[in-house]
Order: structure tokens, then C-alpha cells, then sequence
């Protein structure tokens, strides 16, 4: 079915407590593992990319190959930028085809975050493009931003996104982007009013990791779409390297990535199951 917004997919989720799994479309394998795992389950998707996957795939290629993908499968599929940096690409997502978008001022100062996420929320609103935006600081797994003094402040919270009328909330309460050292602690008391407070859907990003148990948890504190990557990257490339290892005469590229389709279109199964009920006739 043609690219859907990923408003009413994440509202419908933040409603009746599950959540949408998002996921990284780093290449046509990727898309494909993604899509062909929702499509098995009947759940929606959304296929995310960072303004540097685009700078890689080129932004017509990136949005021909996710529409061809979600014109395949009977699922609803939304195309969402992931950290947007700047007005300007989100500008240029918005005319390029995405119907969903995330701008993060996170560094940014208060003040000067919700001026920018205004600026986008302006922009896309105009042509019903929904708007996430950051705040705390959601860093990497092995540096400081971990700390509880990045950590969303829930009543910050409520201001940010009453003046700045965005449609998810991106906070910070635990987790973090990449490859986790130990399991990470989440901050349950803290996601659940920063929930209460803004009345909004919470994103989860940096999930990768995160105990089954506190995932679920944590969806029933008001978080209802889950971003998914580290775990597909490493799948993809174990199974790739597995591969090369056992058959180092080939040479077909249609056959040297088929298997590690497969590896992440198992993960990106598991994980949705976990984030949804899924009716027993399609298990």
C-alpha cells in the first residue's frame, strides 16, 4: 500500500498502550527484511534513515526504494526522518516524499530548541506531517550523556511540547544510541510523568539492548514508538561475515546478502512481537 503518515499508526499505539517498532532503512536489504517482516506479522512499520543515510543512498533513491517496498506489503508503512540536524533537510525531506518527521535541537539551548522545532512544526503541519522532537540528551552508550542531569525534565517537558506543538516526544530517561556496556536503568517514574504531563506519545530511542521485561514496561508508561537499530546492524554483519567465511569463492552479490536479509528479518519479527500483541493467526 502507498507510504502512510506515521500520525495515526503512533496515536492509535500511545491509545491502547503497545507501540510502533521503527527501524533503520540502511539499504535495500534492510528495507526489504523490515517491510517483508511487518507484512508477515500485519503490523505497521515505520522505515526511519539519519540525514547521513541519505547523504549515503541519495534522497530519490532512498524514497523510490521505500515506496516500492510499502507498495508490496499489505501493512501501513510511514518514511521517517530520524535526527534531523537542520529546517533545510527537513525541507528537503518534506518535498522529497517523507511523511514524518524528527527534528533534533537537543544541544541546543531551551530556548532555542523550541524555536526550531516551532520552524518545523510549522512547515510540516502545513501538509500533515507529523513532528517528533528531542529533549534531554538521548547520546551514545558509552559517554556522559547517560547521566540524570540529561535526563528529560518531565515539567520542561510539558512547556516544550505545549509551545511547541509537536506530535511525539523523543525523551531522555535511560537509554542510548549504540552498543550497551551493561543492560541500561531506566527511569520508569520519569517516563510515566513526562506522559501524564504532556499527554503526548513518548519515543523511545536507543533500544537496542534494553531488557524484554523493561521495554514492556516502559510502554506502559507512555512510551509508543520504539527505535530499533544497533541490533539489526549487528545481525546483518555477523551473518554477512558467517557467510563469506563459509563460500569465499562467491562472487554473486545476488547471493552474498540473501542470508543476512533473513538474520535481520528474524530480529525485526522478534521485536515486534514484543512491542504488540499479535493475533494467532498470523503467528
Amino acid at each position: 500500500m502507498p507510504l502512510v503518515s506515521s500520525k495515526e499508526m503512533v496515536n492509535d499505539a500511545y491509545r491502547n498502550h503497545y507501540a510502533i517498532g521503527a527501524f533503520p532503512a540502511h539499504n535495500l536489504e534492510m528495507i526489504r527484511a523490515i517491510t517483508e517482516a511487518a507484512d508477515d506479522l500485519n503490523v505497521p512499520i515505520i522505515l526511519q534513515s539519519t540525514p547521513a543515510t541519505i547523504y549515503y543512498m541519495g534522497m530519490d533513491h532512498m524514497v523510490s526504494m521505500v515506496k516500492t517496498a510499502a507498495d508490496g506489503v499489505s501493512v501501513p508503512v510511514s518514511l521517517h526522518l530520524d535526527h534531523g540536524e537542520s529546517i533545510r533537510t527537513v525541507h528537503q525531506c518534506v518535498r522529497g516524499g517523507y511523511n514524518s518527521i524528527m527534528i533534533d535541537g537537543s544541544l541546543l539551548p531551551f530556548e532555542e530548541n523550541i524555536d526550531l522545532v516551532k520552524q518545523v512544526v510549522s512547515v510540516c503541519h502545513d501538509v500533515d506531517v507529523p513532528v517528533e522532537a528531542e529533549l534531554g540528551a538521548i547520546g551514545k552508550a558509552d559517554d556522559e550523556s547517560q547521566d540524570m542531569e540529561y535526563y528529560t525534565d518531565p515539567s520542561m517537558a510539558e512547556e516544550f511540547v505545549y509551545r511547541t506543538k509537536i506530535d511525539f516526544l523523543a525523551a531522555a530517561f535511560g537509554t542510548a544510541h549504540g552498543q550497551y556496556k551493561k543492560a541500561p536503568r531506566l527511569d520508569f517514574d520519569r517516563v510515566k510523568k513526562i506522559s501524564e504531563q504532556t499527554g503526548v506519545p513518548i519515543v523511545m530511542h536507543g533500544a537496542s539492548g534494553v531488557p524484554d521485561e523493561d521495554l514492556k514496561r516502559a510502554i506502559g508508561c507512555g512510551v509508543s514508538k520504539v527505535n530499533f537499530s544497533t541490533e539489526l546492524k549487528q545481525a546483518f554483519f555477523k551473518e554477512l561475515s558467517h557467510f563469506l567465511h563459509e563460500n569465499p569463492l562467491q562472487n554473486d552479490p545476488r547471493k552474498v546478502f540473501v542470508t543476512s536479509r533473513e538474520a535481520v528479518k528474524s530480529i525485526v519479527k522478534e521485536k515486534l512481537l514484543l512491542l504488540k500483541p499479535i493475533p494467532k493467526a498470523v503467528q
